[in-house]
């Protein structure tokens, strides 16, 4: 008589290979054999600033409505005719024009309406490689007390990104800090920067585990969870997690036509 197969032992099995295959899955797909922390250092510093900047152009027409509401019609139509005429110029690939349109209103208009000629200031001057003059006017924005907080936030981050070159590691931390915190809407963004400050300071334990803490937050995105799950995996971290739900996470993404994690080109 044959004896029946030990069920606990096939699954206990399974499962080990399960994760085995999870795991070199996932290292082989997000860091290569001679990865290095400067490497991902160059890639942050190549991408970096689109990764950021992709959300500015969604929040300044979000904010729009809020912003306009304290001013009289007049105002608020004036103010959303120039904003219009410089992004249609800016997405014509006219920056020089786009940025004149944008310069008074930045210069002399008022409340959320200059803090958003500001800001699209600002990333014309990243997009032609004046990061200072960038950072300048993205910490005008931040400074102003009569705005929104979220918006605040996102030109502390871009100004910072703008200027991290010539920033103390320190005061990167220091500017950074509260914005990379859980539940904070940039936090997987902030973190990311932060998690970079970390290691150019040499505290490269508190780097590992904060991008292993991003590379778990399922509120995050899941590019910015990928390049997370790199670099905690570089410094010795496992941000695997749950095995299955990797697993899931991986065929959904080959679904979708994309690696899980795979950082955008």
């Amino acid at each position: 008589m044959a004896l029946l197969p030990n069920r606990n032992s096939e699954k206990a099995a399974d499962r080990k290979a399960k994760t085995a295959v999870a795991q070199d899955e996932a290292l082989l797909r997000e860091v290569d054999d001679a990865v290095r922390t400067d490497q991902y250092r160059d890639i942050w510093q190549k991408y970096g600033l689109i990764i950021v900047g992709v959300v500015v152009v969604a929040l300044l027409a979000f904010a729009a409505y809020l912003f306009f509401t304290s001013r009289s019609d007049g105002d608020r139509e004036r103010d959303s005719e120039v904003l219009v005429q410089a992004i249609d110029q800016l997405e014509a690939g006219n920056l020089k024009q786009a940025d004149e349109t944008a310069a008074p209103l930045a210069q002399d208009g008022a409340g959320g309406a200059q803090a958003q000629a500001q800001m699209l200031r600002g990333g014309i001057a990243l997009e032609q490689g004046d990061n200072e003059k960038a950072a300048e006017f993205f910490e005008q924005v931040a400074a102003n007390g009569d705005i929104p907080d979220s918006l605040r936030d996102l030109a502390e981050l871009r100004a910072v990104v703008a200027a991290y070159d010539s920033l103390e590691p320190s005061e990167v931390i220091r500017r950074l800090t509260p914005l990379a915190q859980e539940g904070e809407p940039y936090y997987g963004s902030a973190g990311e920067i932060l998690g970079m400050a970390y290691l150019d300071a040499g505290q490269e334990e508190k780097a590992g585990k904060l991008f292993a803490q991003i590379a778990k937050d399922e509120d995050v995105p899941e590019t910015i969870r990928g390049r997370a799950r790199q670099m905690a995996s570089v410094l010795g971290i496992d941000a695997v997690g749950d095995v299955d739900e990797l697993i899931e996470s991986m065929r959904a993404a080959q679904a979708a036509g994309r690696p899980a994690g795979r950082r955008p080109q």
